[in-house]
């Protein structure tokens, strides 16, 4: 939700003002929310040897990357066409420090080229990689993403530890992975885990409290570590009236870990974290717009349902539909009227393009005022996984993206045309 109201801070004549200017749907960030929240992880890692890093998977538009460089954030990229893309918006290459970071299971495309030629730090998630690495030619230090064996994530499918996640290098298994990087030569900088955003704080700062324990156990294993990461995992509270994080608590617990690792490893160790969904997700919207109504009747199938047709989709925010995430919805203009049980849909050739669902559910109706034809709809919270998951399916394109700060409103990247989807289409001979 917007900061700490259910309604935007822009007026409905504004927001209609650049609808008409941009077209619906279209992606409003909120410059204000996401430098709230930057200085928010600031003051909580103000500590010497403690480091934030950004996700960019969540949100990796040139605007939202500036203002993480701008305030000292350190970037966590999980591609080498992310990597490129830090390095465009003013990050800097190279390992002292390791201000860029390298996770991934597998490389792919140029990552491997792009780690060599900038001097990424990768963090390994897969035994194979380091072989890959080596007959690469890479020679400098490595980090490990290790699999816990435990994790929790908003829904089931985002569990990031334990037997049933792709992540990570399993546990059990660090003896022959050490045995493998001595034969290599690779020297061991960072360990790394990241067990999932789950939607609890408590559960979050028990598996923080679970996961220092674990580092201490294995880091007389690794004397060269320098880091350990802790991955994202902060919660943001997508429903009204779910609690907030508290970052004082989140930061002791850091605090607590980084003196737990420097008496276990008897040396500095720098404790780093990498929010994503955190920094950025009630720092954007997704305005639409409604082009219909229409209802269906109760038979032996179900009951009826009163749909409301508007013209974004599960190509522009893809959570609800694939994971059935909770997103608000405001009808602009229409707040405190009287509601009713609404089915919030989109334009996609599909059964599942609803806006207005759960983890179990296809169909969840959710209490809305009941909006008119042309009338503008919020979705918000479509800051975090918007954007970098929204797609091309039916041919349409990517919406645009406008940036709102104290100084106005710009836009950042343009809608998509037939020529952009279609641009890279070819016929040649192999």
């Amino acid at each position: 939700m917007p900061s700490d109201t259910e309604a935007l801070s822009w007026s409905p004549s504004g927001l209609e003002s650049l609808a008409q200017k941009v077209g619906t749907p279209f992606l409003m960030y909120r410059a204000d929310i996401i430098r709230a929240k930057i200085a928010a992880i600031t003051a909580m890692t103000d500590s010497p040897g403690l480091q934030a890093r950004f996700a960019m998977k969540a949100c990796s538009g040139h605007q939202v990357l500036h203002a993480m460089r701008q305030n000292g954030i350190w970037i966590d990229a999980v591609s080498g066409n992310e990597v490129l893309r830090a390095l465009r918006a003013g990050f800097p290459s190279g390992q002292n420090p390791p201000t860029i970071l390298y996770t991934s299971d597998v490389f792919r495309d140029n990552a491997l080229e792009v780690i060599r030629a900038e001097n990424i730090l990768p963090n390994l998630g897969t035994p194979s990689m380091i072989g890959a690495l080596a007959q690469a030619g890479y020679r400098g230090a490595v980090g490990l993403r290790l699999n816990p064996g435990f994790g929790h994530g908003h829904v089931k499918e985002c569990d990031t530890g334990g037997p049933s996640s792709k992540h990570g290098l399993w546990y059990e298994d660090i003896e022959a992975i050490k045995h493998e990087l001595e034969t290599t030569g690779f020297k061991v900088s960072l360990l790394h885990a990241h067990i999932g955003t789950g939607p609890e704080i408590a559960e979050f700062q028990t598996n923080m409290r679970r996961l220092v324990d674990f580092f201490v156990e294995r880091l007389p294993l690794f004397p060269q570590v320098e880091a350990i990461n802790f991955g994202g995992g902060i919660p943001h509270p997508y429903k009204p009236g779910a609690a907030r994080i508290d970052l004082d608590a989140c930061g002791a617990v850091f605090r607590h870990a980084q003196q737990a690792f420097q008496e276990a490893a008897r040396r500095n160790i720098r404790v780093e974290i990498e929010p994503g969904r955190f920094f950025v997700a009630d720092g954007a919207s997704l305005i639409t717009r409604v082009h219909g109504l229409k209802s269906t009747r109760t038979n032996e199938k179900g009951p009826g349902q009163k749909f409301v047709m508007v013209d974004a989709g599960f190509c522009d925010l893809v959570r609800p539909a694939m994971y059935g995430s909770y997103h608000h919805i405001e009808v602009i203009g229409k707040t405190g009227q009287p509601e009713e049980d609404l089915v919030v849909a989109g334009p996609m050739c599909e059964s599942g393009d609803v806006f207005t669902r759960d983890a179990d559910e296809v169909l969840d109706p959710r209490p809305l005022p009941t909006p008119e034809v042309g009338d503008l709809i919020a979705i918000h919270d479509a800051g975090a996984y918007g954007e970098t998951m929204s797609s091309n399916y039916n041919s349409l394109g990517r919406v645009p993206q406008v940036w709102c700060d104290d100084n106005g409103a710009y836009l950042v990247s343009r809608r998509q045309t037939l020529d952009d989807i279609i641009r890279t289409e070819c016929f040649e001979e192999l």
